[in-house]
């Protein structure tokens, strides 16, 4: 059975006849019940991810991990989401993204807490591949959501989806800071998982009442994902579903969301280390330069739209990328905690918005498929980077190896170019 076959076949009716062409349905106002949900689970995937990140400190001494094993311990949780992915991409072809996003989030929830019952690299590493289940099963499915809800709106706000991520991910941080030193890593991540599940129940509920999007056809021209320019909009599609055409623009994405995530995945694994050991910040502090980081990506993601419609996607990134390689050179080198600090704001506001671009037009292009495919490289970033970046820790030392970031954030700069030629 085809793509499209299968995609018209768990639907009433079929998005890509004309008649759905021609008269796409419209929500009942920009920010509806569905899109409120969905920011929601977005949040609650950031807030859940920045607890664990904010606690990584008390777990490497509780497993008394060096540096490389700490990163083969990591690995494991990004190998999780990896081979998660694309199960989960054939998932939501088949039985809708909604439904799929609130199973990912609940095994998540459930899945924090576990790290703090760890006493060796190998159990650390075990528990992780689950969290990287669900943290991987929860991305392509809202990613996949929020493709379909993105069309349905006719506006590029995919960006607003991602700064719900950044906003939960800047209130885990902040809330782990407070709590460092008042609560311990146990009670800290079992909190956090009984408050994404009570967040996981009360959003699915309202997301899977809401009307569903009609979700996007693998074989759709790049439209409102890629920007609100009308003529692109309604263009015909230029290649059928599956074509080496979608396939090359699809990999082109997904290498840009791979070097993006590959920073991502740095700063979230390696920036309370970092100013810790290298920097001597208290954890306190050290917790506070995380959550600087979350807050500047948060607020680049918010004006992330209006952003797209006055620069244009590929100038946004390419003005992004380069932001993100000067940060993160000054947050690797600086000799003082103010300054470092000041490095990964930097890398937030430049990293914003590399990736929900990257993936919104990854599955304009390609649907669900199209979004599993680009989130498996981009989380292949999360994979390679750990390990990279802990073996060169050890080799070299952690400044100097955090500096791979910028090299990566200037791939990333640089892809977009690449992709509008095709």
């Amino acid at each position: 059975m085809s793509l499209r076959n299968k995609i018209s076949s768990h639907r009433h009716a079929d998005p890509t006849s004309p008649q759905s062409r021609s008269t796409p349905p419209v929500a009942d106002s920009p920010w509806g019940a569905a899109r409120l949900a969905l920011t929601a689970f977005f949040a609650v995937d950031g807030f859940l991810f920045a607890a664990w990140v904010v606690r990584i400190p008390d777990v490497r001494s509780q497993v008394n991990a060096s540096h490389s094993a700490l990163g083969l311990a990591l690995l494991c949780l990004s190998v999780g989401a990896v081979l998660t992915m694309p199960a989960v991409g054939r998932l939501c072809l088949r039985y809708g993204s909604r439904p799929v996003t609130v199973a990912s989030l609940a095994l998540l929830a459930l899945a924090v807490p576990l790290p703090a019952h760890t006493h060796s690299v190998y159990s650390l590493g075990g528990v992780l591949v689950l969290f990287g289940a669900g943290y991987g099963g929860a991305n392509v499915a809202m990613n996949s959501a929020a493709v379909d809800l993105v069309a349905q709106l006719r506006r590029p706000v995919m960006p607003s989806f991602h700064a719900g991520y950044s906003l939960g991910g800047l209130l885990g941080a902040g809330i782990g800071g407070l709590l460092a030193e008042r609560l311990t890593t146990a009670w800290a991540l079992a909190l956090g998982g009984l408050l994404g599940l009570a967040v996981t129940v009360g959003a699915g509920v309202v997301l899977l009442r809401s009307p569903a999007a009609p979700m996007v056809a693998p074989d759709r021209t790049p439209g409102p994902a890629d920007g609100p320019t009308p003529d692109r909009a309604s263009a015909p599609a230029t290649a059928p579903a599956g074509g080496r055409h979608v396939r090359l623009l699809v990999l082109l994405l997904g290498l840009t969301a791979l070097c993006t995530a590959y920073g991502e995945g740095a700063v979230a694994d390696w920036t309370t280390l970092h100013l810790t050991d290298d920097v001597h910040a208290g954890a306190g502090t050290a917790a506070a330069g995380y959550a600087a980081y979350a807050f500047a990506m948060t607020s680049g993601r918010v004006g992330g739209t209006w952003l797209s419609i006055r620069l244009g996607q590929n100038r946004l990134m390419l003005l992004g990328g380069l932001t993100a390689a000067a940060g993160m050179l000054l947050a690797a080198l600086a000799p003082s905690v103010p300054v470092a600090i000041g490095g990964f704001v930097l890398v937030g506001l430049g990293l914003a918005n590399l990736f929900p671009l990257a993936i919104a037009r990854a599955g304009a292009a390609g649907g669900p498929q199209g979004v599993a495919l680009a989130s498996t490289l981009g989380y292949g970033g999360m994979l390679i980077g750990p390990v990279v970046i802990g073996f060169l820790a050890d080799a070299i030392g952690l400044p100097l190896a955090l500096t791979t970031v910028a090299v990566a954030a200037t791939a990333a700069a640089l892809l977009p170019l690449t992709v509008r030629r095709h």
